[in-house]
């Protein structure tokens, strides 16, 4: 029988839960993180300009399914860009600088305004993302191979309750910084 004189060492504090979903989170986002890294490397791409050239690629094809022709040409401002990406880049200036050079992205005045520069994706680009679709998907393949389908499905669901949280957290704390930066051309 223990000795209730005798004070048990006390125990080392267990991490909070949100602590270790926020660790595990950042783990894995690394770890997806690094075949995507490989995937792009021949095609000499950075996961943030793959990004800005996906969302350029996307609104090309929003305005023609429209029927834009407003002078847009799909083309966004930075500060759209900005808002639209997965992480978030201090500069989309100097990104878009190293995408234009390499004839990847254009950019021009908008035609209603010209203070607004749009920056639009180029057939080049275009051919360059073709390119990259089938090894992206089959990289996404590999890497969620193992987890059923319906598992993906709750995760993305999850996943997206706490993204919309955040943003409320974000949005509720006033912190405009990012809004303030995508604001700029």
């Amino acid at each position: 029988m223990a000795d209730p004189s005798h004070k048990s060492k006390p125990r080392a504090l267990t991490p909070l839960l949100q602590a270790e979903v926020y660790l595990t989170l950042q783990h894995v986002a690394d770890l997806l993180l690094r075949p995507l890294e490989e995937t792009l490397k021949p095609a000499g791409l950075s996961h943030t300009q793959y990004n800005v050239l996906r969302i350029l690629r996307g609104a090309s094809r929003d305005a023609a399914q429209r029927g834009d022709d407003g002078g847009q040409d799909g083309g966004l401002p930075c500060g759209e860009i900005a808002a639209r990406m997965i992480t978030r880049d201090p500069d989309i200036t100097r990104l878009l600088d190293r995408l234009e050079a390499r004839g990847l992205v254009a950019r021009s005045r908008d035609k209603k305004d010209r203070r607004v520069v749009q920056a639009h994706i180029t057939s080049a680009g275009m051919q360059l993302l073709k390119k990259l679709d089938a090894p992206m998907d089959a990289m996404h393949r590999k890497q969620f191979a193992h987890v059923p389908a319906e598992h993906l499905r709750q995760l993305l669901k999850h996943l997206k309750e706490i993204r919309s949280a955040a943003e409320q957290i974000k949005a509720y704390d006033g912190d405009d910084s990012e809004s303030t930066s995508a604001g700029r051309d």
